[in-house]
């Protein structure tokens, strides 16, 4: 039996976020909390930390927001949580490093207490 179509901007996935890559096709999707959506889409938010087993993606990657659109991811690297610094924070959407690092405990709390790693990935919104 087919499983029926969904749409690339609707789904069960649509306002949740779960930290990882989504695969629906060829280009995976990066999920984000709804808050984020429009500094993305201005701009202000250029990258995600994100707690993977190992790294899911890639720099020059095309990917996919949903309620924002294509993405191009520019860098991925490995990064201590724990070291994140202010700089860090800003282009997360985040005002200091305090308030990003509580969001990952939050987030991230049985994934960081299994030892997953932390990975910066750097994208630009881009048309199609």
């Amino acid at each position: 039996m087919e499983r029926p179509a969904r749409s690339r901007k609707m789904g069960p996935a649509w306002d949740t976020f779960a930290g990882t890559v989504r695969h629906d096709s060829e280009n995976p999707m990066l999920l984000f909390k709804r808050k984020f959506l429009d500094d993305i889409r201005s701009g202000a938010k250029t990258q995600t930390i994100r707690l993977w087993k190992h790294r899911m993606m890639r720099s020059g990657q095309r990917s996919y927001i949903p309620g924002v659109g294509p993405i191009r991811v520019t860098a991925v690297e490995e990064v201590d949580v724990n070291a994140l610094t202010d700089e860090d924070a800003i282009p997360d959407g985040f005002p200091n490093a305090a308030a990003l690092k509580e969001e990952l405990r939050t987030i991230y709390s049985q994934k960081l207490k299994d030892g997953h790693r932390a990975y910066r990935v750097v994208f630009h919104c881009v048309t199609e």
